[in-house]
């Protein structure tokens, strides 16, 4: 089913690109190598704002991690999202945690937090930055975001996971604290991710660009049934541009963002892994 959706996804993808080939093409032209520089910087600065978010929530749940091999558990677990399936990032930091001595239903529980934390931050910023005339109806899953995000309710959550599982509970519980400096690092994520689409398409304004990704993201990290949101995040975003360029253009604007986030976690990746590696040594 994964794979049948994917290929149905690039599939109208590809038909999107070619039915629209030449303002696709001149969308490119318009793009320079400093655009692109900034977009990649940019997006290096939200990959390690997604990094401190998860190294947060360990740390607060009992294992705090050195900055150097947080990165290494966190990148290289992240490469898994591009292979079908859900499960591949969690698995690899599990494994790669459990090496550093975390527990891995610890590491289990940051990695499900990550995604209500992203989800809800990514809603917020939807909200604020592109308007409540359009996006008032996203009030409505303020109530449950923030239910799920109450520590006492997180806690309650993995602690019955566990149990079910038959596992031994958390030693110590998540706390408000550690919620919001997570909360913190997250919505600095966005404000990067939203800096990297302004490099690539300036005269949309920096505003309605953070609003923008973060919407076509929070819309891909629901579809979690493709890897990474392969195709659901780009006709998202071209559907959020639309009110500012043509269609021909926003597919453009889309391509090369994917682009560049494949480019940034291959880099994060990288670095850390050596960083790693040096340390060992």
């Amino acid at each position: 089913m994964r794979l049948g959706f994917l290929g149905v996804a690039l599939g109208f993808g590809g038909w999107a690109v070619a039915s629209q080939w030449d303002a696709v093409a001149a969308g490119f032209a318009a793009l320079s190598w400093p655009m692109l520089g900034g977009a990649l910087v940019a997006v290096v600065g939200a990959l390690v704002g997604a990094m401190l978010t998860w190294r947060t929530l360990l740390a607060d749940l009992g294992s705090r991690l050195p900055l150097r091999p947080a990165a290494k558990v966190f990148f290289v677990g992240q490469l898994g999202k591009y292979i079908p399936g859900a499960v591949w990032p969690m698995l690899a930091q599990m494994e790669m945690g459990r090496d550093l001595g975390v527990p891995r239903a610890r590491s289990a529980a940051a990695f499900f937090l990550m995604m209500p934390i992203q989800l809800a931050t990514g809603l917020l910023v939807t909200l604020v930055t592109l308007g409540w005339d359009r996006f008032g109806w996203l009030l409505l899953l303020v109530p449950v975001l923030l239910v799920l995000l109450e520590p006492r309710v997180v806690n309650g959550v993995i602690g019955f996971g566990l149990r079910r599982l038959r596992r031994e509970p958390l030693e110590r519980p998540l706390t408000r604290r550690g919620m919001l400096t997570a909360l913190g690092w997250a919505v600095a994520g966005w404000t990067c991710y939203g800096v990297h689409l302004y490099f690539i398409t300036p005269d949309v304004g920096l505003v309605f660009a953070v609003g923008a990704f973060a919407l076509s993201w929070c819309l891909g990290i629901m579809t979690f049934v493709v890897p990474a949101g392969a195709g659901v995040r780009e006709a998202a975003m071209v559907v959020a541009l639309a009110p500012v360029m043509d269609s021909g253009r926003a597919i453009a604007v889309a391509l090369c963002s994917r682009v560049v986030i494949v480019l940034g976690d291959l880099i994060c990746a990288g670095l850390a892994g050596i960083a790693a590696r040096r340390d060992s040594v």
